[in-house]
This record gives structure tokens, sequence and C-alpha cells, in this order.
């Protein structure tokens, strides 16, 4: 299948994008993510696919835990600065405001709802690994939902890094 037809079916999607946040061995990184379902209601896991050029997914090849954040669509900027810089070179936490969760990993002031979640096993799909996440700690969003952003809204941004 050629990879502009199955533009055309995620496009259709249109899913929601998340920014994943890891601390591991004194290092901070965080990432724009696209790829991340919840894949099983019983036991509750949610599923993120680094991939492995990616700053966060070296971080997180040592990591026991991930931070999952959720954003409302207003929240381009914070979009741009995860999926549009690489930590590489560029220090994000300086740029934001965020705390530790009970693990480490950081949460961000910013997000509408977040969770933090053990990593319970790597699944290595090609370019990408997926990070299977028991959820420990949990930040439900307080206020009605608006839109969420969504793939749409950050097509445009230059990856940190090739995918």
């Amino acid at each position: 299948m050629a990879e502009t037809e199955l533009d055309a079916f995620a496009d259709v999607l249109d899913g929601p994008v998340y920014v994943v946040t890891v601390a591991a061995s004194g290092e901070r990184s965080g990432c724009l993510v696209g790829f991340a379902p919840q894949c099983s209601i019983r036991p509750p896991r949610f599923v993120v696919w680094l991939s492995k050029l990616n700053h966060t997914f070296r971080v997180a090849r040592a990591a026991s835990h991930l931070a999952v954040h959720v954003l409302d669509h207003g929240e381009g900027p914070l979009a741009e600065l995860f999926g549009g810089e690489t930590g590489d070179s560029v220090d994000k936490f300086a740029r934001v405001d965020w705390r530790p969760s009970a693990d480490g990993s950081p949460l961000l002031a910013g997000a509408r709802a977040w969770f933090a979640g053990r990593i319970e096993t790597r699944v290595d799909a090609g370019d990408h690994v997926g990070f299977v996440l028991a959820p420990t700690e949990v930040c439900p969003p307080v206020r009605p939902a608006p839109a969420l952003l969504r793939y749409r809204d950050v097509k445009e941004i230059d990856p940190g890094h090739p995918a």
C-alpha cells in the first residue's frame, strides 16, 4: 500500500495527539505523539508508540514510567515545542511549567488531563516501539471538554527528528 493511501485513511480519522514525557538516568525528555490508543479495558492499558530516532525514545529505554498528556485545541504552542524541537539540543522543560509525578515523570501544567503509567512491556514494530502502560496516577479533566488538539492541527509542524 502506498504511503499516500494510508495518509488519506489517517486524515479521515484525525485522532488526538498527546505529549509524552519521561525522566530516567538524570535526563528529562518529551515529544508529541500521534500513535497512542487505549489497548485494554481489563486491566486498563494504554500504548504509546515512540520513534526510535527520537530523544524521548532514548530516555524511555531506561525508564520505568511515562506520562501522557492530552492538550486542548488552543495549546498549539505547547505542541509546537514538544513536536518541533528535539531534546538533543533544547531543554523543553526550561520553557514550560511542570512538576514531577510520584514516579518522577514530568507533568505539564498546560495539559487538559494526564496520566502516568508504569511501563509493562515494550513492543518493537519497526521504526517505532510501543510502550504498554499501566496507569499509576491519573489527573482527569476538571472543566468541560472543548475541542482537543488533533492531528490536523499539528501536521504542519516540522519534526525535531525524522520519524
